[in-house]
């Protein structure tokens, strides 16, 4: 018995609105699950309905009113992917309440507005799905939150923007500055014209509010999460803007590299720590070796252990895999994004600060001997050192009394 299709409006066309657009185009046969609904598109919201034209949407299925495929009787689910905050926040909110699924990829409405639309989504039991807000085409919330749902987590961390890897990688391995590697970025199509959002965290920030909400239940305020890695004298530049390749190169020296590492754990009290910070890793470990635009998010958890989930993190083609994904989902009759988990607890809330200290650092200073009269190191040679594990204020105040001032970046084993 055949089944009525499942009529999705797509609102936006950029990479991957188009890479999903195409896919019902070219693979339309691998939309009908046996076990559900065939996927059928009906309607395409863009703002330059010429552009999107050009670029082989075709024009019965073109409007420049997402509101109205919104709103049309004649849709059944809506695949988000205009990003930013406004109108998707909106447009999302009325779908849900209209008791439409919503699949997204929009991680910074999902970290921003994540309580709000929860509990509309809750409400109505539309499900709201986000699988590729984190990790693009690696498919990482689903089993959070579904097969290891009966494990207690204890820390989720990992690299979750493929820009900043990218940019980093190429510093590391081929010594172009950063200015060199971010233009190399945006030609490829990695970073954005303002690649800010990127470079400076808050992507990564918004990522690990949604992997938080999944593994301990709650949402975080964004602009709560330290993005600012310490220095002698203070803080330094948010994400990776600080990063030099003498750094890189120094770190490397002592068996190090630096990566931009989202990490949270859950607390004694219930609190959860969480920050986004470049952080040196050893060159050898899982993490070390995730280069370009991989991703790899590290799960630990009782009584399963660590558990990791590695992929391509960037691109329109491996994002919209896991769109498709979460709207085949919706087609079989899947729930939410969070599946059987219970709702968030409460509002959002803040991030506590990482507690970890004493802790051991790299420092990228010459010279080595009078770094040595003031700290107590490790290891010192090309140019850096790796502390001994000592509280920060402690590290800090060797180093201003040499006169010295550096980027303090923490080490993750």
């Amino acid at each position: 018995m055949s089944r009525a299709p499942l009529r999705v409006a797509v609102l936006g066309a950029g990479a991957v609105g188009l890479a999903v657009i195409r896919a019902f185009q070219d693979a339309s046969d691998r939309l009908a699950p046996d076990d559900g609904a065939p996927l059928s598109l009906v309607g395409v919201a863009v703002r330059d309905l010429e552009r999107a034209r050009g670029r082989g949407v075709p024009s019965e299925l073109l409007t420049d009113a997402p509101a109205h495929l919104v709103a049309s009787p004649g849709v059944d689910a809506i695949a988000e992917l205009m990003g930013g905050d406004e109108p998707a926040r909106t447009l999302i909110a009325a779908a849900l309440a209209a008791s439409k699924p919503v699949v997204t990829a929009n991680k910074h409405v999902v970290a921003h507005h994540g309580p709000e639309l929860e509990a509309i989504s809750r409400r109505t039991g539309a499900p709201f799905r986000f699988e590729s807000a984190v990790g693009a085409g690696i498919p990482v919330l689903g089993p959070l939150a579904s097969e290891l749902a009966a494990s207690r987590v204890a820390a989720v961390r990992g690299i979750v923007n493929g820009t900043t890897n990218h940019i980093l990688t190429a510093m590391a391995s081929a010594g172009r500055p950063y200015a060199a590697a971010l233009a190399e970025a945006q030609t490829a199509g990695y970073a954005e014209a303002d690649p800010s959002g990127d470079v400076d965290g808050d992507d990564a920030v918004n990522k690990l509010v949604i992997l938080v909400r999944l593994a301990f239940g709650v949402w975080l305020v964004p602009s709560s999460v330290e993005r600012r890695p310490p220095t002698v004298a203070g803080t330094g530049r948010p994400g990776i803007g600080g990063v030099t390749v003498d750094e890189l190169k120094a770190a490397a020296a002592v068996g190090l590299t630096v990566k931009l590492l989202a990490s949270s754990r859950r607390l004694d009290d219930g609190a959860v720590a969480a920050t986004v910070l470049p952080t040196a890793l050893p060159s050898d470990s899982p993490l070390g070796r995730t280069g370009g635009v991989d991703n790899r998010v590290e799960i630990d958890a009782d009584p399963v252990g660590r558990v990791a989930f590695m992929g391509p993190g960037a691109g329109g083609p491996a994002t919209a895999s896991a769109v498709l994904g979460d709207l085949l989902a919706v087609a079989r009759g899947a729930a939410g994004t969070w599946a059987g988990l219970p709702p968030a607890i409460g509002p959002a809330i803040d991030a506590a600060p990482d507690p970890v200290d004493p802790r051991r650092f790299f420092a990228s200073t010459l010279p080595e001997q009078l770094v040595r009269d003031q700290v107590e190191i490790e290891t010192a040679r090309g140019g850096g050192f790796i502390a001994a594990a000592q509280p920060l204020d402690e590290l800090r105040a060797g180093l201003a009394a040499a006169g010295i001032d550096a980027t303090l970046y923490p080490i993750a084993e």
